[in-house]
């Protein structure tokens, strides 16, 4: 019998603890002498990233027990932190960030030495070097206190323990260390401030010994992967024309593009270490367009979709045998390990089945929508609606409205199934996430749409679906609210201050004060010191810009109450700014909560923790919005 009540109230099989399991995703996945191999998170175990294999059977295998965390700290977000030389395993080790080797027996040993100061010598993005006796990588010193007192270089580090050995310096930040096939030349990705590396980013290489040329890219092009398809030429993701396409690109510097077309077929550089093509051979070539598996063939020059309902793969593909494995994940499934074999279309999970997810008729329904801006631009979004067998809302009442702000802003929401939207949907909120102008996978013209304008296009392509939405009846007017993380939180709480479209909003580790959030400002790390210049303007020129965007001067503007969730060792969006937003806000009579969390960086991996945040959400809309939600503790409000 289907209970009616009210939109909020309902009851989920999809509890905070159910979402905060979800956390256990995969990532870094590759593939060794045909054995599928793959890094994943464990919230339980305080977010421990797990090494984990095949088995002779086929089921998954822990390569290394606690307390080893398979994580590092370079650009804060990390890179790719294992590869494997024949029988070893070579890994980054979050407690210390040292290089370590296990080959299976005894304890793994380190290849790197002690830093001097904690997490001083940081180490990512390991591939193999030449002849299998070393591996390349990215180091990154702390040369002092302040959060850009950093340099770089790219390094080999012999199996022998002697250690690292310098290669390269060229850029301020370097990814993608690649030694050519004939192991005399070296080819890597390069660039500097200000640039961010979707901006602009150079392919160098350089014979042994001298210095490097520069073969594709620049400052108004991004070089975002590149591998050695022979001694005198190099695969190459770059996007001269706007779009990311796959090149192939010769020494002498000359380059042609093997399938032209209006598509991402790469992405941003978040984290090192990413893959967004592989080849198949004979001219073909497995490529991710837009985040969905697609074929490109350079003899047609078509890039054609696999028939597959997974529809974001994750950029860490590679190929074995004509098979594809990657972590991916659809509407119905969550992030998993897959193989697909591009012969027989037949295709298998990998990684362990999960089987805490409540079925299909809790779970919502991804509808691709396009909104149109006051200026005529596009704003790609999903919508979920109210979704649970057994409830349904009051006769002549549209359910709440969660805009989902995802983060980077250079970032995207795709359709693969989170439970976190379930969680609300399943409970009767309905929720948008927005693709608004700034997001990645629509070209570069989309992408720098949010240059100087972050504060204004974020926020306005995110109210306009939301009002949208609100005069088509799907969602009721007076019931919207702005969530999002990072950059997304910076976009809920400008909006808070700045349109009245929202009645509340839950903040997540933010950015809240633009001056800040700079490199003089000395509040995030070097990696995004200089982000901001795009997005808003440089200093001093653009000083009276910044004071005026940023939520932090604007507290008597808030639109309604609001909730903040900060992790207190986040690097990238430190709690200072959160700090002084809610001091603010005290004894403004406005109702608003701070939660803060120990032992959390910049996102939430612990399983305690995403269940307290998830719970202290939903209580904070039920009081914003007149409904009691079933089975979680009251959040206190202050004024």
């Amino acid at each position: 019998m289907v209970k009616i009540a009210q939109f909020g109230s309902w009851e989920s099989p999809l509890t905070a603890e159910t979402v905060a399991a979800a956390g256990v995703a995969p990532k870094w996945v590759d593939v060794h002498d045909g054995v599928v191999w793959w890094a994943e998170s464990r919230p339980s175990e305080d977010g421990r990233v797990a090494l984990m294999r095949e088995g002779p059977d086929g089921t998954p295998v822990d390569v290394l027990a606690a307390p080893w965390n398979v994580r590092n700290r370079v650009h804060e977000y990390g890179g790719r932190p294992w590869t494997v030389l024949g029988d070893t395993v070579v890994f980054t080790n979050w407690a210390d960030q040292r290089i370590y080797a296990y080959d299976g027996s005894g304890d793994p040993r380190p290849l790197t030495p002690e830093p001097e100061r904690r997490h001083g010598l940081r180490y990512a993005d390991l591939t193999p070097g030449h002849g299998g006796t070393a591996v390349l990588c990215v180091r990154e010193t702390i040369t002092g206190d302040r959060p850009t007192d950093v340099t770089r270089d790219l390094v080999e580090v012999p199996l022998d323990g002697s250690g690292p050995r310098s290669l390269a310096a060229s850029h301020h930040f370097m990814t993608g260390p690649r030694v050519s096939p004939d192991g005399s030349r070296l080819a890597w990705i390069g660039w500097n401030h200000p640039n961010m590396p979707w901006d602009g980013a150079e392919l160098c290489v350089a014979e042994t010994g001298q210095p490097h040329r520069v073969l594709a890219g620049g400052p108004r092009e991004s070089v975002c992967q590149a591998e050695w398809e022979s001694a005198d030429s190099l695969l190459v993701l770059t996007d001269p024309d706007g779009w990311w396409n796959l090149f192939r690109v010769g020494l002498d510097g000359r380059s042609v593009n093997l399938a032209p077309c209006a598509e991402e077929i790469g992405g941003p550089l978040w984290v090192l270490g990413c893959r967004w093509f592989a080849p198949l051979g004979d001219g073909r070539y497995v490529v991710l367009r837009s985040d969905r598996l697609a074929v490109l063939d350079e003899r047609s020059g078509t890039v054609t979709d696999v028939d597959t309902d997974l529809t974001a793969w994750s950029s860490d593909l590679t190929v074995h045998d004509g098979v594809v494995v990657a972590a991916a994940g659809g509407p119905r499934l969550e992030s998993a390990v897959m193989r697909l074999d591009l012969g027989t279309g037949v295709q298998t999970t990998v990684s362990a089945q999960r089987d805490d997810v409540p079925g299909d008729a809790y779970l919502p329904v991804p509808e691709h929508r396009v909104f149109t801006s006051k200026d005529g631009r596009e704003i790609p979004a999903y919508v979920y609606r109210p979704r649970n067998p057994d409830f349904a809302g009051p006769d002549g009442v549209a359910p709440p409205l969660l805009v989902h702000v995802h983060g980077g802003p250079t970032g995207k929401v795709t359709d693969v199934l989170k439970r976190d939207i379930a969680y609300f949907t399943s409970r009767g909120f309905a929720v948008a996430a927005v693709n608004y102008g700034g997001s990645s996978g629509y070209g570069r013209a989309f992408r720098e749409s949010l240059n100087e304008q972050w504060g204004v296009v974020d926020v306005e392509d995110c109210a306009t679906v939301a009002a949208t939405l609100a005069d088509e009846g799907v969602v009721d007017g007076t019931r919207l609210a702005v969530r999002g993380g990072s950059a997304g939180g910076w976009t809920a709480a400008a909006s808070m201050t700045s349109v009245s479209t929202y009645a509340c909003a839950t903040i997540m580790f933010p950015i809240l004060d633009l001056t800040g959030w700079t490199e003089a400002g000395g509040e995030t790390h070097d990696f995004e010191s200089r982000y901001i210049e795009g997005l808003v303007g440089t200093l001093p020129e653009h000083a009276d810009r910044y004071a005026e965007r940023s939520p932090c001067n604007h507290v008597d503007r808030l639109a309604g109450p609001v909730l903040l969730l900060q992790g207190l060792e986040d690097e990238v969006c430190p709690p200072e700014q959160a700090d002084r937003f809610v001091a603010s806000l005290d004894g403004t009579g406005l109702p608003h909560a701070y939660l803060t969390f120990e032992g959390e960086q910049h996102g939430f991996r612990r399983a305690t923790t995403v269940t307290a945040a998830l719970e202290a959400e939903l209580s904070f809309y039920g009081q914003v919005f007149g409904f009691t939600p079933p089975g979680v503790p009251v959040l206190e409000l202050k004024s």
